[in-house]
């Protein structure tokens, strides 16, 4: 995969101190990478490198919305995001990414490429249970809804019955509350 040139920074000709790049991350960012899982993005990235005379401090943020669908119903919604994440950049004898917090650069190396941890960064930052907000308050009315509701086992009169707490077990209950 090529590397996206507007996300490359090269550091060699910056100055000691700190520099901030900011991004807006949109769903062609997503497809460069062939990720389908947002209907649209709109993600706004700050990233601050901090440069020193033997290495580098990145520090990056996100916020923003993504548009997904709902595992429940498969209906669209903006989900909110943001996210931070702190990577030190050294310096060594050759490439190595192994730790997360840590990326070591070849001693001639003169740029950095971040693409890669902003993917990351806000494909993580997106829950694992992605439930419409509509679902969790009620006010969502959808055909998948009813058909959930209609399909959902209910409880008839008997069952409802056994649910009922055996009395040995109320006389047992005294007993967390006698002192």
């Amino acid at each position: 995969m090529k590397p996206l040139k507007e996300f490359t920074i090269p550091f060699i000709g910056l100055k000691i101190g700190t520099h901030h790049y900011d991004y807006k991350i949109e769903k062609a960012f997503f497809e460069y990478f062939e990720y389908e899982d947002f209907n649209d993005a709109h993600v706004n990235v700050d990233v601050s490198l901090l440069k020193n005379t033997t290495l580098l401090e990145l520090n990056f943020k996100i916020s923003g919305t993504v548009n997904i669908n709902c595992d429940i119903t498969n209906e669209p919604f903006d989900q909110n995001i943001e996210n931070e994440f702190d990577l030190v950049v050294n310096f060594g004898e050759e490439y190595n990414d192994e730790n997360i917090d840590i990326l070591i650069l070849p001693h001639g190396a003169y740029e950095i490429n971040i693409q890669q941890y902003i993917y990351e960064l806000i494909v993580l930052a997106v829950p694992i249970k992605r439930i419409h907000p509509g679902v969790e308050d009620g006010t969502l009315s959808s055909d998948i809804l009813e058909k959930l509701k209609e399909l959902s086992p209910k409880l008839d009169d008997e069952q409802k019955e056994d649910k009922e707490i055996d009395p040995r077990w109320n006389t047992l209950k005294k007993l967390l509350t006698d002192k």
